[in-house]
């Protein structure tokens, strides 16, 4: 299996398509994140999901049950395989995203990938927002909500993937803040390079800017899916 979700992050459709047209058969996946569902709307989704390979609309959905539930029954008709929602909605937010993903979907196999803390935030973070505990259990305990509430998988940093794994080896661990050697880490406080990440036990690596913003974005994957092949991941 290639763990590598591309990074959609891209604010129109014609240049997502044709990264996704380039890398396909060198990834394992694609994510159409914010500023493409905004751009664009849920239609980014169904055509990235044209390329066959499985799409996560990284939507972040954080709102009541309801409107939750149906905004994630429209993205998985547009053809998504996950839909991420913050953990920090609670039980029945999660629950009710579920539920409309399976709606949605008629039959497809498709889930919750709920986020624990962003990547952009780290242990002083937390603490100017009054939370209580560290980044690591903090993520753990929304890791275990999320599995209770029926989520498939969670989002959480490369620092974090192995408590996780270790609350339960069936929930996805899908790990962003990816930083191969020598990449600036940008806007990211909580990241890895691959092979860190993987090691760790991450199921999904996300990889944006390192892949998309490569002068050769074909090689950039290949040079990551080489660097996890030698590493025997």
């Amino acid at each position: 299996m290639n763990p590598i979700l591309v990074a959609l992050d891209v604010p129109d459709l014609a240049r997502a398509e044709r990264l996704a047209r380039s890398l396909d058969g060198y990834v394992g996946g694609f994510k159409v994140g914010l500023e493409l569902l905004m751009s664009e709307g849920p239609e980014s989704v169904s055509r990235i999901a044209e390329f066959g390979l499985p799409v996560f609309a990284d939507a972040k959905l954080h709102d009541i049950p309801n409107t939750t539930e149906r905004a994630a029954r429209e993205l998985a008709a547009h053809g998504a395989r996950w839909v991420t929602a913050h953990a920090t909605g609670g039980s029945r937010m999660v629950e009710a995203a579920a539920s409309g993903l399976n709606a949605g979907a008629e039959g497809r196999k498709v889930g919750v990938l709920a986020v624990t803390v962003l990547t952009s935030l780290d242990q002083t973070d937390l603490e100017t927002l009054g939370m209580s505990g560290t980044v690591q259990t903090r993520s753990v305990e929304l890791a275990r909500l999320a599995r209770v509430a029926g989520a498939e998988g969670v989002i959480c940093s490369p620092l974090e993937v192995a408590s996780v794994k270790a609350l339960s080896a069936e929930l996805l661990a899908v790990t962003p803040g990816i930083r191969p050697g020598g990449f600036d880490q940008g806007d990211q406080k909580r990241t890895a390079t691959p092979v860190e990440a993987v090691r760790a036990g991450a199921d999904f690596i996300v990889v944006g800017r390192a892949i998309t913003e490569a002068s050769d974005p074909v090689a950039s994957a290949s040079a990551i899916v080489e660097s996890l092949r030698s590493a025997a991941l």
